[in-house]
């Protein structure tokens, strides 16, 4: 498998920028959207750590930055794993569901930055309108979800055994790939699986796990992807923006300034991503990657459900 140039002319991109170029144009909008967020809602000085609901040391947020560093990394090259990533270990420290309405607003920005960066536009929507539809179903149903009930471990301990059983599946199948053969319902089930379970914990490894087995070109795989993550969030933060209490401003906040931070693992990601790398490495550092994150799932789940 083999990536674009890994190259960035700066000229370039200046100048496709100020033509207007989908590309460019969608790349910057992200990113100044949640630079402008982290200056609008900021706090101030002494309220920094108000809303967290946590006794957060320095230490502690220099983790949170590494940790969003590494993950945005893992999302510039693999299209996925930010959320996967970063949730399990935020809401170890601080109220999960706090933690998932925050860390919303990093995988918007990153998701639409990939949007541009792929060059994934209107064909993909045309494409697969049913998909996204129905991924923005699930979205509206899991947030509802969210705001009357509180989920606790077991969503998040069901989704690692998704994950740990597609893991044995491509180990023991040597990384099957189907070509060709999208079905229409279990794409679109798929999809609003998808928007529900990243509405209610964060995590939505479905989506990621059945594009990885159906396209293996990378931008289209990326590209395709994003789009859809970038919807469900999109709907998610509006959601949760005007029709509940769960998304105040200082979480706002709190999501533009991770997202931020995120921006330089989302470049570093990326930059790997179009360097010369063959197929059979990046099936393995997937599936070792979802291997890690089930085992993160599983050791904060599994005592409160079982011990």
């Amino acid at each position: 498998m083999s990536a674009q140039n890994a190259g960035i002319d700066a000229r370039q991109f200046v100048t496709n920028l100020r033509a207007f170029r989908y590309r460019e144009v969608m790349m910057v909008c992200a990113t100044l959207a949640v630079v402008v967020g982290s200056v609008v809602f900021f706090p101030g000085v002494e309220s920094v750590t108000q809303g967290l609901q946590s006794d957060v040391s320095g230490t502690l947020l220099a983790l949170f930055v590494v940790v969003a560093v590494v993950a945005g990394a893992i999302k510039g090259m693999i299209g996925f794993g930010y959320s996967l990533v970063t949730t399990p270990i935020f809401a170890s420290v601080i109220d999960p569901t706090l933690a998932v309405v925050v860390l919303a607003i990093p995988p918007w920005m990153i998701n639409m930055f990939q949007v541009g960066e792929t060059d994934t536009g209107l064909e993909f929507v045309r494409r697969e309108w049913v998909l996204l539809s129905l991924a923005v179903v699930g979205s509206v149903v899991g947030v509802t979800f969210l705001a009357e009930f509180s989920t606790g471990p077991i969503v998040p301990f069901l989704i690692g055994l998704v994950i740990f059983g597609y893991v044995l599946f491509q180990v023991f199948r040597n990384f099957v790939t189907i070509e060709g053969a999208h079905h229409p319902v279990a794409l679109s089930v798929t999809g609003f699986l998808e928007g529900f379970l990243l509405a209610v914990a964060n995590l939505g490894p479905l989506l990621p796990a059945y594009f990885h087995t159906f396209e293996r070109d990378v931008d289209r795989y990326i590209g395709g992807l994003s789009m859809v993550l970038a919807t469900i969030f999109t709907v998610r933060i509006l959601q949760m923006v005007l029709f509940t209490d769960l998304m105040t401003t200082y979480r706002l906040w709190l999501g533009s300034v991770i997202a931020v931070v995120t921006v330089v693992g989302l470049l570093l990601g990326t930059y790997l991503r179009r360097l010369e790398f063959d197929e059979e490495k990046f099936n393995w550092f997937v599936v070792a990657l979802l291997f890690v994150i089930t085992l993160n799932i599983f050791r904060n789940t599994i005592p409160a459900l079982f011990l």
